[in-house]
Parts: structure tokens; sequence; C-alpha cells
């Protein structure tokens, strides 16, 4: 082949990665909401990231991957729990109360707290001037969003699936960054599929405590339920995540991190064609605020030389993606 050829190969890859995380992404929220309409939350997440991260860590040893070390696993394990576990877990729980395309939203702001809790640990960096006024914007957007009905009873976000949703972001900002001072799996691949079979057995814990075990019944789940189910381990976990990290190793982090403002609108038109949910002058307006928050962050950020991580930093599947 041509080195004509090879470059037209890889342009074209590049591309169908972008789609991949872009739209698969984008799909995941509504795919949660299906599924959670007959099965439990925390059982749904249970099975579905049990299955995705052991067939994922089988898939990557038998590629050739290490298996990770004791301070390896140690380091995914509690960034699984923070990130997927209470991240991707609030987003579960919330999808039963708060239209799939607005939990998009309200989780785009990962990226504003990964800036704030970066700047108040111990040691840490005081953003610049133009991050600075990315996470201002995006702030007003989630204000926009979410702040009508919490403080005087009004709007179409319920008050606590917003804070669920809040808190579960923070979560991930918190795990996000611990990614990036402890040691971690060589393979991304790897660490992720640890990270979910982590989850998966925090969903597991979550099932048991809140008595949803005895309510499993499996004849009443709807066909509509076990296709998102499927779409959201092939598309959301396996395909999805194989693509971003394709596309870490192909393009800068700034634009493989562009899927976090374009995620959300994906959910929002998806979530208006597909399940009815109301698509209102406020959720748009609070959608450019936001998104345009997210966007200076992330092209902020992008100027600044980093150096190259080791392993895939989960998205914002969080991204947080849903993953």
């Amino acid at each position: 082949m041509t080195p004509a050829a090879l470059a037209a190969r890889d342009r074209a890859r590049v591309v169908l990665a972008f789609l991949a995380v872009y739209i698969l992404w984008g799909s995941t929220y509504l795919a949660i909401r299906f599924a959670v309409e007959t099965m439990p939350p925390f059982y749904m997440g249970a099975t579905r990231l049990l299955f995705a991260g052991l067939l994922l860590y089988g898939a990557a040893r038998m590629r050739g991957a290490p298996a990770p070390t004791i301070v390896e696993l140690k380091g995914a394990l509690i960034t699984g729990f923070l990130m997927l576990g209470i991240g991707n877990g609030s987003v579960v729980w919330a999808a039963q109360i708060v239209p799939s395309g607005l939990v998009a939203l309200i989780i785009s702001g990962v990226p504003l707290w990964i800036v704030l809790a970066d700047w108040v640990r111990p040691g840490g960096t005081r953003p610049r001037a133009s991050v600075l006024a990315g996470v201002g914007i995006g702030l007003a957007g989630i204000a926009v969003l979410i702040g009508p009905r919490i403080l005087v009873g009004r709007g179409n976000v319920d008050p606590v699936g917003a804070v669920v949703l809040l808190l579960g972001s923070m979560s991930w900002a918190v795990g996000s960054l611990l990614t990036r001072h402890q040691a971690r799996p060589r393979s991304a691949l790897v660490s992720i599929a640890v990270q979910m079979t982590v989850a998966g057995l925090a969903f597991t814990v979550g099932t048991l405590v809140s008595g949803e075990l005895p309510r499993v019944d499996l004849s009443t789940v709807s066909g509509k339920a076990v296709w998102a189910w499927i779409y959201l381990v092939v598309c959301g976990s396996l395909v999805g995540y194989t693509a971003y990290v394709y596309l870490l190793g192909k393009v800068s982090p700034a634009k493989a991190a562009t899927y976090a403002y374009v995620n959300p609108v994906i959910a929002v038109i998806l979530g208006w064609a597909f399940a009815g949910e109301a698509l209102g002058l406020r959720t748009l307006i609070a959608a450019v605020i936001t998104l345009a928050g997210v966007a200076i962050i992330t092209t902020a950020q992008g100027r600044v030389p980093r150096p190259v991580e080791r392993t895939v930093p989960p998205p914002l599947e969080s991204q947080q993606p849903a993953a």
C-alpha cells in the first residue's frame, strides 16, 4: 500500500472513530433511559458493566496487554469507583426522573469541576484567566438549566435528580484528577476494563443495599430495554471506548475531548426525537451557554503542551459519557 493510500486509510479511520465517539456516546443517555424503564437501575448498571468490563479485559489480555500490578490495580479500583461507580451511577439513577437530554447537559459540566478541583487541591494549579472565564460561563449555563426549580420551585429538572448528577459529576472530576497522580495499568484497555469491573461490583452492592434484587423479574423487562442494554454494552462500552483510545493515539487530547460538547447536543436531539422530551427555549439557551464554557476550557487547555499519558484519562462514559 502506498504512503498516500495509508494516509487516506488513517484519515478515514479517524473520521469513523470521531463519529463513533460523538454519536454512540451521545446516544447512550437515551439508551439508559429506555433500559431503566423496566429494569432496576443498579441491576442494569451492574450486569452491563461487569459483562463489558470482563469481556474487554479478556480481549486486551488476548492481544498481549500485561496484567496490572498490585499498585496499578489499586489505582484503577479507586478511580473506577469514583468515576464509573459514583459518576455513572448518578446518571443511571437520575435517568429515572430527569430527561436524558438534560442529564447529558448537566454531565457536560464535568470539565468545570475538574478545573475547580485541580485548583483547590493541596498544591493545585490556578487556572488561566481564559479557563476561569470558561468555568464561569459553564456554571452560568448549568444555573440557567437547573437553578429556577431549585430556587423557586419552577422548571422541568427534578431538583433531587439535579443534585445527584452534580455530585456524580464532582466525583468523576476527583477521580479524573487522581488518574494523573498515581500508577495506572500500562494498557489503556486494561485500565478501562478494570474500572468497568470495579464499577459493576459497586453497582452490585447498590442493588443489594437498595433492595432491588428481590424486585428483579426478567419476565417484566421489555424488549426495548433488552436492546438498550445490548446497545450500551456493545456500542457504549466496547466500541465507544475502543474508538476513544484509538483517537488519543492519533489526534491531540484537545481534539479528542471535543466529544464533551458534541455528546449533549446528540443526546438532546435524540431525547426530543425518540422519547418526546421537551426541547424548550430555556433548555436551548442553557445548552448553548454551558457548552460554550466547556469549549472555551477545552480549547484553552489544548494550547498548553502536556506530557503524553501512559493510559487513557477517562472521558468526562463518561465524559463523562454514559459509557
